[in-house]
C-alpha cells in the first residue's frame, strides 16, 4: 500500500480532519476494548528510534522495525526493511504475514533520523491489517491509519518528524501536526504520560501545544461539569429552547424520546467520542460503556 507523505511543499495547517480523526479513536475503542486500548500503555522510546550514521544500514533498519513492531504489540510480525528510489516515505505489502515487506525511500539512507517515523505509519497498517478495521475511503483509512499509530504509542515520532522552516517543509503522514498533537494529548490524558520531552522539532512541539489545547478544551465542554461560564450559559439557553444542537456530532444534543419521558441530552465522551445519553436531571456522573470512563456532569 503507498503512503503519500507531504515533503516540500506547504504544510496543511489546523484540524480539517478532526471528526475522522474523533472516529477513529472510537474505533480503535470498539475494535481493542478499553483493556486492550490500555496495553498500549508503553510508548516507542526515543533511544529504540536513535539510528545514527556509525549504524550498519541494513541492521539499524531492522532493529528500528522490530523495536516498532513490539510498540505496536505485533510480536509475531517480521519486518522486512529495503531501500529504493520513489517519491513515497516508505510503502507496505500486506499480506497474512508473518513477514511484511516494507520498502522506504532511500533517502533514509542518510536522513536516518526520521526513518523510525515512516516505519511507524507502515506498521501501524499491518496493525488494522491484522485486526481487520478499516474506513472505506482510502483518505480516511490513511488518517486511521495515523490516529492509530499516535493513540497506540508509536506516532509522536510522525509528528516529531515535521520540520518547517524558510528552506524546509516536511510533514509525514496524512494528519496535520497540529492533530497529531491532539491525538497525543488524548493518550497523554489517558495514560499520565508527557511526550513533549521526546520532541526534537520545535515545530513540533509546538503543534502538539495547540493540539492539546483542543484535546483540553473536549474535557470542559458542557454539560461536563468541568466546562466554564460561558459554555454553561450557552447550554442552559439551549436547554431552555430545547435545542438540538450542532448536529456535527462534535456537541451535546437534546432529544425527547416520547411522550411522558424526559428531557435527555447527548454528547461526545472526551476520551473516546463515542456518543453518551444521559437524562437532563441536573448533577449526575456517567460511565462511558466504550472507555469505562466515568464524567462528572451537570445536565
Amino acid at each position: 500500500m503507498t503512503e503519500n507523505r507531504g515533503s516540500g511543499s506547504p504544510v496543511e495547517h489546523g484540524f480539517p480532519h478532526l471528526a475522522t480523526v474523533r472516529a477513529s479513536i472510537t474505533a480503535l475503542f470498539r475494535r481493542l476494548s478499553a483493556d486492550g486500548i490500555r496495553a498500549y500503555g508503553t510508548s516507542f522510546t526515543p533511544a529504540d528510534a536513535a539510528f545514527g550514521a556509525a549504524d550498519d544500514l541494513h541492521l539499524g533498519a531492522q532493529r528500528v522495525a522490530a523495536a516498532t513492531v513490539r510498540a505496536l504489540r505485533l510480536p509475531d510480525a517480521r519486518m522486512v526493511v529495503s531501500f529504493r528510489a520513489m517519491e513515497q516515505a516508505a510503502t507496505v505489502e500486506l499480506t497474512s504475514g508473518p513477514e511484511y515487506f516494507v520498502e522506504v525511500n532511500d533517502r533514509f539512507r542518510t536522513h536516518r533520523r526520521d526513518l523510525a517515523a515512516a516505519l511507524a505509519h507502515e506498521v501501524a497498517h499491518v496493525l488494522l491489517h491484522r485486526l481487520d478495521l478499516r474506513f472505506p475511503g482510502t483518505t480516511e483509512n490513511e488518517i486511521l491509519t495515523d490516529t492509530a499509530a499516535a493513540y497506540l504509542g508509536a506516532g509522536w515520532l510522525l509528528l516529531d518528524a515535521y520540520r518547517e522552516d524558510a528552506l524546509t517543509h516536511q510533514r509525514f503522514g496524512y494528519l496535520t501536526p497540529e492533530e497529531f498533537g491532539y491525538v497525543l494529548a488524548k493518550r497523554a490524558a489517558l495514560f499520565g504520560e508527557d511526550p513533549a520531552p521526546w520532541f526534537t522539532s520545535p515545530q513540533a512541539y509546538e503543534a502538539y501545544v495547540r493540539g492539546r489545547a483542543l484535546a483540553e478544551r473536549d474535557h470542559r465542554r458542557a454539560p461536563l461539569t468541568a466546562a466554564g461560564p460561558l459554555a454553561r450559559r450557552r447550554y442552559a439557553k439551549a436547554r431552555r429552547a430545547g435545542a438540538r444542537g450542532p448536529a456535527d456530532g462534535s456537541a451535546y444534543r437534546f432529544e425527547q424520546p416520547g411522550a411522558g419521558a424526559g428531557l435527555r441530552v447527548s454528547f461526545p465522551c472526551p476520551v473516546c467520542a463515542q456518543r453518551l445519553r444521559v437524562p437532563v436531571s441536573g448533577r449526575l456522573r456517567a460511565r462511558c460503556g466504550l472507555c469505562h470512563t466515568v464524567l462528572d456532569c451537570t445536565t
